[in-house]
């Protein structure tokens, strides 16, 4: 008996990248400094031992809180982005809370001092003791007393997504079955279960941090990155080439 193939039955392309280019995405960083550089000599290395036409690096979110050193992680790519290949910035929760708690909703501040804010606070060597005793508003002023306004106008720069060949690439994720350019900021800031359960291809392929991994979370429509480096020491880079994906990690003691 002869077979014939389903002529209706297709096989989903690989995602790749633009012609003859190469892109880093640096997954949740959370104020390890120490791991950060680790990984960005690392990727400093690969670039030479492997020249390309055209390189993106993407920071995917979530650069402060929660980790020790969130004044120096800010600082060091404020300060040194000439020195990156074409550097974006995504917009995480996280920096999403740090300017609303510093602005309009200052009310919340001690939500997000809660959600690794304290820690934020600390690496610029604010006393959060006194903390204890102030209001919100109080705490807000204490904090941009001391936060340089660079350090705040940097993160306020950050974007929400950015595109790059078959793939997108946001802090959380999209909204399954919406349009791209329809997708709302607090989905690609915050959205877990509806994107993370879902298994429709999305009109890109997503590389995302946000949600913790213990290893790189690879789907048929997603690739997570996160592995939780403020707890594990462990700081996760995928590099993407035409169709080809690699890893890149630094790792030390959380």
């Amino acid at each position: 008996m002869r077979l014939f193939r389903n002529p209706f039955k297709t096989e989903r392309i690989p995602p790749t990248t633009p012609p003859d280019s190469r892109v880093y995405a640096i997954g949740d960083v959370h104020g390890r400094l120490d791991l950060l550089l680790d990984l960005l000599a690392r990727i400093e290395a690969d670039r030479r031992s492997r020249p390309c036409t055209n390189e993106r690096v993407v920071f995917l979110g979530d650069l402060i809180d929660r980790g020790p050193h969130s004044c120096g992680v800010l600082q060091l790519l404020a300060r040194n982005q000439a020195h990156l290949p074409d550097p974006v910035f995504l917009m995480g929760n996280h920096e999403e809370m740090l300017l609303r708690v510093l602005g309009t909703d200052q009310e919340s501040i001690f939500d997000w001092l809660s959600f690794g804010g304290y820690e934020f606070a600390e690496s610029y060597g604010i006393d959060v003791d006194a903390f204890e005793t102030a209001d919100a508003a109080t705490v807000a002023r204490m904090i941009r007393a001391v936060v340089p306004e660079r350090d705040l106008a940097f993160v306020a720069r950050f974007e929400d997504s950015f595109r790059f060949g078959d793939y997108l690439f946001v802090h959380a994720g999209i909204k399954p079955g919406i349009a791209l350019e329809d997708q709302k900021a607090a989905d690609m800031r915050w959205i877990r279960e509806a994107f993370l359960d879902s298994r429709v291809h999305h009109p890109a392929f997503v590389i995302h941090g946000h949600t913790i991994s213990t290893t790189p979370d690879e789907r048929d429509n997603r690739i997570g990155i996160d592995t939780g480096a403020y707890a594990s020491g462990i700081l996760t880079a995928i590099c993407l080439e035409g169709t080809e994906r690699r890893y890149i990690t630094a790792q030390r003691p959380g």
